[in-house]
């Protein structure tokens, strides 16, 4: 990392959780018992890291989405890898497609009618704190909320992959939304 860069704020770390999010969002189920998203992001930051210098964006919300197509060929990767399948083009853009609207859906949550240049970075910022809240709440909790407010997924959807009654996921959701409110407002 240059000078300049670190002088602009280019501290990739501060996107490991927002990282982590969508990589546990698109990270398909048969493969997280091999891979844990948390490797992907470890993968997906030294990627990063090493290629910082090629990063020509001016902000927040830009090297945001620069990480998230690195994510998105590094679980195009990791697919491939333990598929066995040759480089699919169809499904890269498939993948970047869905990590674009992840983030959109994660950018909804925090709904801002501005879209002024500071307004992006605003809702950029508020990204990675719903991220870093997200991750402490209690994987059942945060396991609901991602799969209702992310992946648009019903309660009984959620009920049927949980294994848990739909009154058990209504109680998670609301329980679940509450601490992350708490933690939101705690921060500064």
């Amino acid at each position: 990392m240059t000078e300049d860069q670190e002088g602009q704020g280019w501290h990739l770390e501060r996107h490991r959780e927002y990282l982590r999010l969508l990589a546990r969002l698109h990270l398909p189920p048969r493969l997280r018992s091999k891979l844990d998203p948390s490797d992907v992001v470890q993968q997906t930051l030294l990627k990063a890291h090493q290629s910082l210098g090629q990063f020509r964006g001016q902000n927040e919300a830009e090297l945001a989405a620069w990480l998230q197509q690195i994510l998105a060929t590094t679980l195009v990767d990791v697919l491939r890898q333990f598929s066995g399948a040759k480089r699919d083009a169809t499904l890269e853009r498939s993948l970047e497609a869905a990590v674009a609207a992840s983030s959109a859906r994660l950018e909804a949550l925090l709904q801002s009618a501005s879209s002024s240049p500071s307004g992006r970075a605003m809702r950029q910022e508020e990204s990675l704190r719903l991220a870093d809240a997200l991750a402490q709440l209690p994987d059942d909790q945060r396991m609901a909320v991602e799969l209702h407010h992310m992946q648009d997924c019903s309660v009984a959807e959620i009920a049927e992959q949980l294994g848990r009654t739909e009154a058990a996921v209504a109680g998670l959701l609301r329980r679940g939304l509450k601490k992350l409110r708490e933690l939101l407002q705690a921060e500064p």
